[in-house]
């Protein structure tokens, strides 16, 4: 029996290590909080009142085409969507499409909607959209492709034998985790594009920015040293003030 969720509020894995930035960015980026109590306030509990579950589509949390197709107040027929216990598609699989007008052709994956199942196959399943019309001028014909679910429309493709596939996970003797083909029982190894990002192509190829970017041996380097000390002890110890007040004597009853 399979059991359906509706919408989501939670942003996909692969989205975020395709976005290369920070968990908590991107949540501030796309969360709607209308309500909340002051922070730190004693007379309080922190309570909030924010909305739950968000619409994603092509394009990503981040960015305001997202922030304005989940306005509030808008209302859209409802979506559901089946629960992926291990995800199992990545940019640059190749794929067989198993449904529509497109059924039986091979593509590669150019992007994953993983908030929604979703895949794009790269000049596949595409439609045909007008843009920039209006009464002077006809307007431009545009190409672009729709997404695929993963569950129905695609499978991935068997590299021994070129056909679709059902695949499941296995450890190797070494303790990798890779996609196997049932079919053939060969492994289908992830693609290199699968660790590309907003900021680079290829780990190997990325250059630090000094500017920007923390310095692999920085990072490894420790700068905090725990101390027994209040923030104003740490200070005055670090400039060299010596504390000569006398402080005033309490009493506990």
């Amino acid at each position: 029996m399979r059991i359906f969720n509706f919408l989501s509020k939670k942003v996909g894995d692969l989205t975020l290590k395709y976005s290369n930035l920070p968990e908590s960015y991107v949540k501030r980026s796309y969360e709607q909080v209308y309500w909340k109590t002051p922070k730190g306030h004693p007379q309080y509990t922190d309570a909030q009142v924010a909305r739950k579950s968000y619409r994603f589509t092509t394009y990503r949390p981040w960015t305001v085409q997202f922030a304005r197709q989940n306005e509030r107040g808008t209302r859209r027929k409802k979506v559901f969507i089946e629960p992926i216990g291990e995800w199992s598609f990545f940019k640059g699989d190749r794929v067989e499409i198993m449904v529509g007008r497109d059924k039986g052709k091979q593509g590669i994956v150019m992007q994953v909607i993983q908030e929604r199942n979703w895949v794009i196959v790269e000049g596949l399943n595409t439609n045909l959209r007008v843009v920039g019309k209006d009464k002077d001028f006809p307007g431009i014909v545009v190409q672009s492709e729709a997404p695929l679910l993963v569950t129905t429309d695609v499978k991935l493709v068997d590299p021994e034998s070129l056909k679709a596939t059902e695949i499941e996970w296995r450890y190797t003797e070494d303790g990798e985790k890779v996609r196997v083909s049932k079919s053939s029982s060969r492994i289908i190894p992830i693609p290199k594009s699968a660790e590309e990002t907003i900021d680079y192509k290829s780990k190997m190829l990325y250059i630090e920015n000094p500017d920007k970017d923390t310095v692999a041996d920085d990072a490894a380097k420790i700068t905090f040293s725990p101390k027994l000390q209040t923030f104003e002890m740490d200070v005055m110890e670090s400039m060299g003030i010596k504390e000569d007040r006398v402080p005033a004597k309490s009493y506990w009853y």
